[in-house]
């Protein structure tokens, strides 16, 4: 039996408030807690986004009465709140920062509007950036410009990743997480192209950053040294949106993620020692996370097995890796003190989770 330290995903979309039909906190931990996660970071671009005091305020009290595992809210930057935001921050997990296209409140299309946020958000909080390819440089540019680290999220490209690299090399505080979709999926894998006998339909590849190539996943895989963080970047929509005629983009991945990295450890891909930096001890430091005392996870590490969406906790109804045989199953959780998930039951009462922050 492996025994690990409780893992931390800094990048999960819950849902709640306004899309509970996908997940609410009561399932997302649940799913958490059932894939070893024992403390979440939550997005803002919800509906409504978190960028106020007041919504602020909306997400927390739901995680308060219904999450199960650990927990902190993200504050999304908007146009016009880099005043607000910055006076919430010691309340948040952290600031986003959509500099792609995204909606509402939280639209950043302009460059000028990041410089308030950079200026005034403190410099011991960590800022997350949604950026890619180009965008993804200036966003580094700006971490060198106003000498205050970035995180830079779900990065996918060869180029993302050799730019990462040399940043670092000249000293620019920067860091980064790559899910695991872009680690196993390309855009040749049958749930790109709804292949034959997947029972995946076009649909439900879509997601953003986008399914890259093999180059592109065999350069993340070459350069793990220089990621710091492994994140889902759950993002759950029903089966029902993902096979509309406009599917969202987003894959759920909370009960996945350690299987998936687990089977990567049996084929020598990667170390547990590397699971445990990127999902626990780099997580911790770079979002200034507090002790979970009297916390583990127990996998059995031989346990081999099948992928099914019927299997997990999620309310979304599926996943990308249907099918997938993997290797490592989790069989116990004990979050500070308490037996909290154990042979496939969550024993975590609603209301459980702690926030990070308070």
């Amino acid at each position: 039996m492996l025994k690990l330290p409780g893992l931390i995903d800094p990048h999960v979309h819950v849902r709640e408030p306004g899309q509970t039909h996908k997940e609410d906190w009561d399932t997302v931990t649940q799913s958490a807690l059932a894939g070893g996660v024992t403390m979440i970071l939550a997005m803002p671009n919800t509906k409504p986004p978190v960028f106020d005091a007041s919504t602020l305020d909306l997400a927390l009290a739901s995680a308060k009465s219904k999450a199960r595992c650990d927990y902190a809210q993200f504050l999304g930057a908007g146009p016009d709140n880099a005043e607000t935001a910055a006076a919430l921050a010691p309340r948040a997990a952290g600031l986003k920062m959509y500099l792609d296209s995204t909606f509402g409140e939280l639209r950043l299309d302009d460059m000028t509007l990041w410089m308030p946020h950079f200026e005034r958000f403190p410099k011991d909080m960590p800022i997350v950036l949604h950026s890619e390819s180009r965008t993804m440089a200036a966003g580094i540019l700006f971490a060198a410009l106003y000498d205050r680290p970035v995180h830079i999220a779900h990065i996918s490209l060869k180029e993302e990743i050799l730019l990462i690299k040399a940043a670092k090399e000249k000293g620019i505080k920067v860091t980064c997480e790559v899910c695991p979709h872009h680690l196993f999926l390309t855009t040749d894998s049958p749930l790109s192209r709804g292949g034959e006998g997947s029972g995946v339909r076009g649909g439900r590849s879509e997601v953003r950053p986008r399914l890259a190539t093999q180059e592109d996943v065999d350069a993340l895989w070459s350069n793990l040294d220089v990621i710091d963080c492994f994140a889902t970047d759950h993002a759950p929509h029903t089966l029902a949106e993902k096979d509309g005629d406009n599917p969202p983009p987003g894959f759920p991945g909370m009960e996945t993620i350690l299987p998936l990295l687990l089977t990567a450890v049996s084929e020598s891909r990667m170390t547990i020692s590397d699971l445990i930096e990127k999902m626990r001890t780099n997580p911790k430091r770079i979002f200034r996370l507090p002790d979970q005392p009297e916390t583990w996870v127990e996998v059995d590490e031989r346990a081999e097995y099948e992928i099914h969406a019927a299997d997990l906790h999620s309310r979304c109804g599926w996943t990308p890796f249907e099918g997938w045989r993997v290797r490592g199953r989790v069989t116990r959780v004990v979050l500070r003190g308490k037996e909290a998930y154990k042979d496939g039951a969550v024993l975590a009462e609603k209301g459980y989770g702690k926030n990070a922050r308070v």
